[in-house]
């Protein structure tokens, strides 16, 4: 996928998150939170050049390393990433739920992540990271 087709996939998750919120589903509604923020994550990556594939590991510690510790993406993005994966960890695997507020928080953040990536990748050449922006 380019990085375009990620963003569409990462801004559907997003929305598909909000719409599960709505109906109640806070399980549903970070399980897709996490995935438009983790697509969102392999957009910014796809876009320097590098491509981890779509193990959840790799994607988010390649994320950090090349893209929060020193370049265009704040460190507060890369918490809210590794928090909603712990999130999405509890809904699809554990036996608790997770509770409709923390849920509701989840799609916020992931709903403003996806912007924020959206944002830096339109940037003409952010912090002179080769290929965000091109």
């Amino acid at each position: 996928m380019n990085v375009d087709d990620l963003m569409a996939k990462a801004a559907q998750a997003a929305e598909s998150a909000r719409t599960l919120l709505t109906i109640g589903d806070a399980d549903g509604a970070c399980n897709r939170a996490y995935y438009a923020m983790f697509d969102a994550a392999r957009a910014a990556l796809r876009a320097v050049g590098h491509d981890v594939g779509k193990t959840h590991r790799g994607v988010l510690n390649a994320f950090n390393d090349l893209l929060v510790k020193d370049g265009p993406i704040p460190k507060e993005a890369g918490r809210l990433l590794k928090q909603a994966e712990a999130f999405r960890y509890v809904a699809d695997y554990s036996d608790n739920a997770v509770n409709l507020a923390d849920a509701h928080t989840m799609v916020e953040q992931a709903e403003s992540f996806v912007m924020s990536v959206r944002s830096i990748l339109k940037r003409p050449n952010p912090n002179h990271t080769p290929g965000v922006g091109s």
